[in-house]
């Protein structure tokens, strides 16, 4: 995992209406991000692979060779690219300090628990779809392991520093056995 996290390029922003403004803001900052790695006409497609609607699936880059994520931490939107060379990729974002988290009483299992998990479920490509409590999270020198029910692969992750006030995790599916078997390699997100 350390050789993973010196390739993923994390950008982030405030924005200060939460609608449609900080979607936007987001997208914004993965071309940025794309165009400083050199690939400033990559295209983005959020279609949704179970209702093909547009905007709200995950993020997938066109035209480059690279992945990406979004998340959003109250005003902060945070976008993050990593090289084409895995399976699947993902981040989520949390606050450190929320005060309507603490009022309702926190996150089950803890923030750290919880950033880890969403991201992991991203890159798992099921996201709610499977249940927090059947991830079990294990801490590894440099970072963690997701074993996700059902998942071929075991999914590590790390956290990403640099976001003031806000906890990053950083989830990645390197692929394995069961892809090999699957005949990766076809691209799937």
């Amino acid at each position: 995992m350390p050789g993973e996290a010196s390739a993923v390029r994390l950008a982030w922003a405030s924005v200060p209406d939460p609608g449609e403004e900080r979607r936007a803001t987001a997208r914004r900052l993965v071309r940025e991000l794309l165009a400083r790695e050199g690939w400033p006409g990559a295209r983005l497609d959020a279609r949704c692979p179970r209702c093909g609607a547009a905007d709200h699936g995950p993020l997938r880059v066109n035209g480059a060779p690279w992945r990406a994520s979004v998340s959003y931490a109250g005003p902060i939107a945070v976008a993050a690219v990593h090289p084409d060379t895995v399976v699947s990729f993902a981040i989520d974002a949390e606050l450190l300090d929320d005060p309507v988290r603490t009022a309702a009483g926190g996150v089950p299992g803890g923030l750290l628990r919880w950033v880890r998990v969403e991201a992991a479920l991203k890159a798992d490509g099921r996201g709610l779809r499977v249940a927090h409590e059947g991830v079990h999270i294990a801490e590894h020198p440099g970072g963690w392991t997701a074993h996700i029910p059902g998942a071929p692969d075991v999914i590590g992750g790390w956290e990403a520093g640099g976001v003031p006030g806000v906890l990053v995790a950083v989830a990645v599916r390197a692929g394995g056995q069961a892809d090999a078997a699957r005949g990766a390699g076809s691209g799937g997100s």
